[in-house]
């Protein structure tokens, strides 16, 4: 594959106006990943916030990565480990506070699943929690209270040219000590010095291994554009300011467009040859899933041929200790499944529709089976195929029909 690394900012970008992934969205990235390719979520919310998207995009199964607060932090999803982390020094966060209030400005930092803030009724924060799932906590004396290391604090008003105001202020007296951008007109973010998307993506490569060559950066705003200008390709959304969409190599539709569907499409999808599926990695990620649970390993694929093996045993076998028929079935729509994904266009998925098998002769334990998949018929809405299952000895034992419908995303 050309490119090993997709790295998506969410709000703008991956969600949609109502802060959700479409149907097309979701099979899309699905699919990417199912080809090898890994997600990285590069957002501004906190990590606790991208947990549920990161799960709806299955990120833990196919070893992709949460960037959190604009880069202060990397999260393997895989497993929850810290990979990056950088914070601001408590010790200036009475300087920070003293400077909101001088100015009526309210102020607040994210803690594991809460929100900390003096001022709890703001419409802004209040609607922060609610984007992330975090309980408000009150603090007056908000830099007493804040006991430990944030990873950035949050400054909010509705008056903007005082919040650009104090930005320019800041860009002079924290230079080398702390960073400031504003990332909404009513917010003023502050983060430690030198941390944004493009600077911590850049540790994660080095960590993987993975040249900005093998990199696609998709995003909308302001704190995307150097991480799309270091891509190997940097694609901005349609719904993007002008100011970002001249910095990308690629315009996609907006987020209310299915806008990163049809980037991937194009990108990844399109690109994608038999030769470059990478068996490998599908075994090694399906470990947790009926394939895994059933020890099915995918050993060929091309356009109108899919081989996998599975073993008679303890998962597989009927009491007396032969091959079980459902399991031969599920083996079936194992390979079958993979034979029309690869077959599909970009902007189609696979749905199966009707099995149905002959079970010819038996397979014992401790024998490993081998599905041999053919495309019978490929049709604009449904695929079908001919598996026939043979015993290592090339003795068939069932011959199945799999029957899978195709359909547009939408």
């Amino acid at each position: 594959m050309k490119y090993k690394l997709l790295v998506l900012d969410v709000d703008g970008t991956l969600l949609d106006s109502e802060k959700k992934i479409s149907k097309r969205t979701l099979a899309a990235l699905l699919k990417v990943q199912q080809m090898g390719v890994r997600i990285v979520l590069a957002s501004g919310r906190p990590t606790y916030g991208l947990m549920p998207i990161a799960k709806t995009l299955e990120l833990g199964n196919y070893g992709g990565f949460i960037l959190s607060y604009n880069g202060g932090q990397i999260i393997n999803a895989q497993n929850g480990e810290l990979l990056f982390e950088r914070r601001i020094n408590p010790e200036m966060l009475p300087y920070l506070e003293k400077k909101s209030r001088k100015n009526g400005f309210a102020i607040f930092t994210y803690h594991e699943d809460t929100l900390i803030t003096d001022t709890p009724e703001n419409e802004h924060i209040r609607r922060e929690a609610e984007l992330n799932g975090l309980k408000i906590v009150t603090e007056t004396e908000f830099s007493i209270a804040v006991d430990f290391a944030p990873c950035k604090c949050m400054l909010v008003s509705d008056d903007e040219e005082a919040l650009v105001g104090l930005e320019n202020h800041w860009r002079r007296r924290l230079n080398g000590a702390l960073d400031v951008f504003r990332s909404e007109p009513y917010f003023l973010e502050v983060v430690p010095c030198s941390i944004d998307k493009s600077n911590t993506l850049g540790a994660l490569l080095e960590k993987l291994g993975v040249s900005s060559e093998e990199v696609i950066a998709i995003g909308d705003g302001v704190c995307d554009v150097s991480m799309i200008q270091s891509a190997g390709l940097g694609i901005a959304m349609g719904n993007a300011q002008d100011s970002v969409k001249v910095c990308a190599d690629r315009i996609t539709a907006s987020n209310d467009e299915d806008g990163v569907a049809e980037a991937v499409e194009k990108a990844i999808l399109a690109e994608i040859r038999p030769a470059d599926v990478p068996l490998e990695q599908l075994n090694q990620r399906a470990r947790h899933a009926l394939m895994g649970n059933l020890g099915i390993q995918y050993t060929y694929a091309s356009e109108d041929r899919v081989e996998a093996t599975m073993p008679v045993d303890e998962r597989t076998r009927q009491p007396f200790g032969i091959l079980h028929g459902g399991a031969s079935l599920a083996l079936a729509e194992t390979v079958a499944g993979l034979g029309s994904m690869i077959l599909c266009k970009p902007d189609e998925i696979v749905v199966g529709m009707q099995v149905s098998g002959n079970h010819i002769s038996s397979a014992h334990e401790g024998d490993t089976v081998r599905a041999v998949a053919t495309i019978v018929h490929k049709g604009r809405s449904s695929h079908v195929w001919n598996v026939d299952v043979f015993t290592s000895t090339a003795k068939l034992v069932s011959s199945v029909r799999v029957v899978n419908s195709i359909l547009k995303k939408g």
